[in-house]
């Protein structure tokens, strides 16, 4: 029995030593440091990153492209001639023939449609759909992280008050074993004091557990390579905003949501597919244009080499017919037109459907939570109550025993409350598009 209360006590000093040379985060700081090192929320930048690089005009297909050729040819023939005047047959023999070229050739289509124009808005609808996408992946960690944040101050209080309850169960250990040998407690009395210590010894001992794991996850969220390092918050209590109100909540998520706003570039991105399609219906026009070297070498002919230099260049216009699936492609494409569009509407209405829900849980956690604030004191009331009298002897074990646990027990309550209406409303936040106050 001494041994795990001086663990116990050795484990406080121990933490309490190790909080002194650690730093304290508070949430936007945590919030920082995890958009610097979160290794999601970079490789999501840099996917960002990547659909800017693509909205250009060349990779739309506006711009010439310009090549330079160059090559060689080599013949070695024989050859045998029937000449039909006199009928006589000429023979040669290992006649190596050479040819050297080199040109710049430009290619470069003028109009295909409106097919060029179209896809260049799409790349760059795509880029700001990527910073869309950045947008959605920041409000999602900064989400994770608060909530991961106050789970952790959650779960640092939950093990201040088990302490009280094992120094609590000490205190009335001690009482009952003083009393027991001098004859005035029985020892059934003692024993079952014993029990309950070790039973608040042990769930202090698990909820240091739960406290190492919210601290990994802390970690993991934040970057920190070591994953193991200490963690002091600045805050101490969970402090609940109750002042949020739904309408505003709703039109803000109307207006900035970032997950309807991508949805309506999906349905903007579907409409530019279809008039895609549809620019097939007009001609193209090409123009390509060059300029070339050419230098032959003749073993037998009536010059022995021959050089060509010079411009060449054209207009192609062109349109086509039929190719089979245009009309096909057309129809399918003005159904992901209608499917856009659906998804939309259908995400406006998850949206109010968890706005709603959220809400009412909102609602809900703040009325329990000044209910329980009022058991609370209540609760503390009883207790000392009761502690007076088991001093006096007037009260048995296992009624102290039982208004401790309930003093415990609205602890309990009261920060499970608070910690419930915080994920609301960080959730009610992040809905509407108001997440990011968290880093003011």
């Amino acid at each position: 029995m001494k041994r795990l209360i001086l663990s116990l006590a050795a484990a406080c000093v121990l933490l309490a030593a190790q909080a002194q040379n650690i730093a304290t985060y508070s949430l936007k700081s945590c919030l920082e440091q995890g958009l610097l090192n979160n290794y999601s929320l970079r490789i999501t930048h840099n996917e960002e990153q990547i659909s800017k690089n693509n909205a250009t005009l060349a990779n739309a297909g506006a711009l010439p492209t310009i090549d330079l050729t160059g090559g060689y040819q080599a013949t070695l023939n024989n050859t045998d001639s029937h000449l039909r005047a006199t009928g006589e047959t000429e023979k040669s023999r290992n006649v190596f023939d050479q040819t050297v070229d080199l040109g710049i050739d430009l290619n470069w289509t003028l109009f295909d449609g409106f097919n060029i124009s179209t896809t260049y808005q799409q790349l760059k609808l795509l880029r700001e759909q990527g910073e869309t996408n950045t947008r959605i992946a920041l409000e999602d960690f900064i989400a994770s992280l608060a909530a991961e944040y106050y789970n952790f101050v959650q779960q640092k209080i939950r093990m201040k008050n088990l302490l009280y309850a094992v120094q609590l169960s000490k205190e009335r250990l001690r009482i009952v074993e003083a009393r027991y040998h001098i004859g005035n407690f029985s020892r059934l009395d003692y024993q079952q004091a014993k029990v309950d210590f070790n039973a608040d010894s042990a769930q202090y001992m698990k909820q240091q557990e739960l406290l190492h794991t919210s601290r990994i996850n802390l970690n993991e969220l934040m970057g920190n390579e070591n994953v193991d390092q200490l963690i002091m918050t600045r805050d101490s209590l969970i402090d609940v905003n109750a002042s949020l109100d739904f309408d505003e909540l709703w039109n803000a998520t109307l207006a900035v949501n970032a997950s309807l706003l991508k949805a309506d570039q999906n349905t903007v991105l579907a409409q530019m597919d279809y008039k895609k399609v549809n620019s097939r219906n007009y001609p193209y026009v090409r123009l390509n244009a060059g300029y070339g070297y050419t230098f032959n070498k003749y073993d037998v002919n009536n010059y022995d080499r021959r050089n060509n230099f010079g411009f060449n260049g054209g207009v192609t216009i062109g349109f086509n017919l039929f190719d089979g699936n245009r009309r096909r492609e057309r129809r399918n494409a003005a159904i992901a037109v209608k499917n856009a569009r659906l998804q939309r509407d259908e995400l406006e209405l998850a949206l109010r459907a968890d706005l709603s829900n959220l809400w009412q849980a909102y609602r809900n956690n703040l009325e329990m939570l000044n209910l329980e604030r009022q058991n609370l004191i209540a609760a503390k009331d009883n207790h000392d109550i009761a502690m007076e009298r088991y001093m006096l002897g007037d009260l048995s074990g296992i009624e102290m025993r039982e208004a401790q646990k309930s003093l415990l027990d609205a602890e309990e309550r009261i920060l499970t409350a608070e910690y419930n209406t915080k994920l609301c409303e960080i959730s009610l936040l992040q809905i509407s598009g108001k997440v990011t106050k968290y880093l003011e």
